[in-house]
């Protein structure tokens, strides 16, 4: 029987200031798809609210915009997916043997709070599922308690944008919050790649982690390895 992968996106289009627009970096989502795909995979994506999942405008432009991506933006049936996305509600986890959070910096806002994904999360972790993010998508990870009241990231190893990406990218002065501050201060154990916007992942056990756009399809890779050690 084929894993069942349940991707998550974002439904905010903004930052705080809605001159400056944002919402689902595109190929972290498409990366993973086509790995998970290649394995078969069944895939479902679901959002915070349901519906419509806005695209992150740089997400499109080169060099960002690569052949994943420019083969979903030119499939109606694949951008359909992300207008008619799940609500956690109507979602059973024991559907799922893992959740995959996207990233773009939308995320930051509607991830976090979510008691909907936090559920599912914490459903499918204690049933020895893989959570999985790459990129802003763990900022879905930094509230997220297991049925014991501890957080699911404390005392875990993991990654994630880095401050200094953020700085790097020039929307430091833009973002909400410190996304790694934030899981250093719920207790993970934080590791970044020497080298800014490298490719980079961090698995620990059924956690698995990438940095940044260029880690998707690492990350998907580690997630088949960590279902196929189930």
């Amino acid at each position: 029987m084929s894993a069942r992968i349940l991707h998550v996106v974002t439904n905010v289009g903004h930052y705080d200031e809605p001159k400056h627009p944002t919402g689902l970096w595109l190929s972290e989502l498409t990366h993973a798809w086509e790995v998970f795909e290649r394995q078969g995979f069944e895939q479902s994506i679901v959002s915070p609210q349901g519906g419509s999942s806005p695209l992150e405008p740089r997400s499109l432009k080169f060099p960002n915009s690569d052949r994943t991506s420019k083969a979903w933006l030119s499939a109606p049936e694949k951008m359909a997916l992300l207008e008619r996305t799940l609500h956690p509600d109507d979602v059973d986890s024991a559907d799922y043997d893992a959740i995959y959070f996207t990233g773009g910096h939308a995320v930051m806002y509607d991830f976090p709070d979510s008691e909907g994904l936090q559920r599912i999360t914490r459903e499918i972790f204690e049933r020895g599922g893989v959570v999985s993010s790459v990129c802003h998508g763990y900022c879905g990870l930094l509230n997220t308690r297991l049925s014991d009241g501890s957080l699911l990231i404390a005392g875990r190893r993991m990654t994630g944008f880095s401050w200094k990406e953020e700085e790097l990218a020039r929307v430091d002065r833009l973002v909400p919050y410190n996304a790694e501050q934030a899981a250093k201060q719920r207790g993970a154990h934080y590791e970044k790649a020497r080298i800014p916007f490298i490719s980079h992942t961090v698995v620990d056990g059924r956690l698995v982690t990438g940095q940044n756009p260029g880690s998707a399809k690492a990350t998907a890779k580690d997630v088949v390895a960590a279902l196929s050690a189930g």
